[in-house]
């Protein structure tokens, strides 16, 4: 494939479609070459055709272990690391870790997902639960970092290996062939900022949509605004792409790479999972069904859309929701009598 260098072609991108490259060469196979597929019951409940990606059939459950082994590929064992997660981010991190040989400190929410905080430790992180939200924790970690020499602090949305590990994504995207648009959640931003680099230098026309939550709505502001924007407070039950402080790295990368922000309420977020559990058989979080979400509800451009599924470490009460039973009116059951 020959490879048009969008860093060249875009001043000041920090990105290189070459280095994305060399990610899909060097990251654990165990992330690559993911699950890519269009399903007939989903794209006619979406209205157009709609392939997805399936970044949740490995061992952090997430896409986030692209970017984390891409970068740590780039350490020394006995190496570190410290950082703030949510969970999944931290989770990748730990898992890459492990492997390299790296000691990795996450510093995760108060109200941690129960989950995530287990399988952060099982892959042998120290987690430090802190903070009330992603920008809490990450003062948190600039703390610890700055008191205890030796450590590196590591931010998602900050480093490019990060996002270029996360690019392989859409390397892999276009085997399937072309694509009106591609939906992506954004977070941090490594994700849309990663695909977008790799995807606008070989089909330049694809149109790349990002989708935030309505609650942590800071990144589509900042896009907008075309510098950092940050918001007083977030509140989104998409654990997985609250921001609130948004990191300039990558708030430049993609004012330069994303065509459009959409945001998304958590209500819709909760009718994407319901909708991938019942077309497609799987269980997603909130986060992860990101993308479904901002095609079921918004009128985006073109007839062939492609959207990623990035999570699916769900809460367990996220869960118990989705198992719910749902009675003769369509209303679901939440629980002593309750419906929703």
């Amino acid at each position: 494939m020959n490879t048009v260098d969008a860093k060249a072609a875009t001043p000041g991108l920090d990105l290189s479609p070459a280095a994305i490259e060399r990610a899909q060469r060097a990251i654990d196979p165990v992330f690559r070459d993911t699950p890519q597929f269009e399903d007939e019951t989903l794209s006619a409940a979406l209205g157009r055709s709609v392939l997805v990606k399936v970044e949740t059939a490995n061992p952090v459950r997430s896409f986030k272990g692209r970017g984390a082994d891409f970068f740590m590929h780039h350490l020394q064992p006995g190496a570190r690391v410290v950082c703030a997660s949510a969970g999944n981010f931290g989770q990748a991190m730990a898992y890459a870790g492990r492997r390299r040989g790296v000691a990795v400190h996450v510093f995760a929410p108060a109200d941690v997902n129960p989950v995530k905080l287990a399988r952060m430790e099982a892959f042998g992180a120290r987690v430090t639960a802190v903070g009330r939200d992603s920008a809490e924790c990450q003062a948190a970690a600039e703390e610890h970092v700055a008191a205890t020499p030796g450590c590196t602090l590591v931010q998602d949305g900050k480093e490019p290996a990060i996002a270029e590990g996360a690019g392989t994504i859409g390397l892999e995207l276009l085997r399937g062939g072309s694509f009106d648009t591609v939906v992506l959640p954004v977070g941090d931003g490594a994700l849309i900022a990663g695909v977008a680099c790799w995807i606008k230098a070989h089909r330049p026309h694809t149109r790349i949509v990002g989708v935030c939550a309505s609650g942590a709505p800071s990144l589509a502001l900042s896009w907008k605004a075309g510098r950092p924007v940050s918001t007083p407070r977030s509140d989104t039950v998409a654990e997985g792409i609250e921001v609130r402080c948004p990191v300039p790295e990558s708030v430049a990368r993609l004012s330069a790479l994303v065509d459009d922000m959409v945001l998304v309420g958590d209500d819709d977020l909760f009718e994407a999972m319901r909708l991938a559990a019942g077309t497609l058989g799987l269980l997603l979080e909130p986060s992860g069904a990101a993308g479904l979400a901002a095609i079921r509800v918004h009128d985006l451009p073109g007839d062939r859309l492609a959207t990623v599924l990035t999570g699916s470490n769900l809460r367990p009460e996220h869960l118990a929701l989705l198992c719910a039973p749902v009675d003769d009116r369509g209303e679901r059951f939440t629980g002593a009598g309750s419906r929703e």
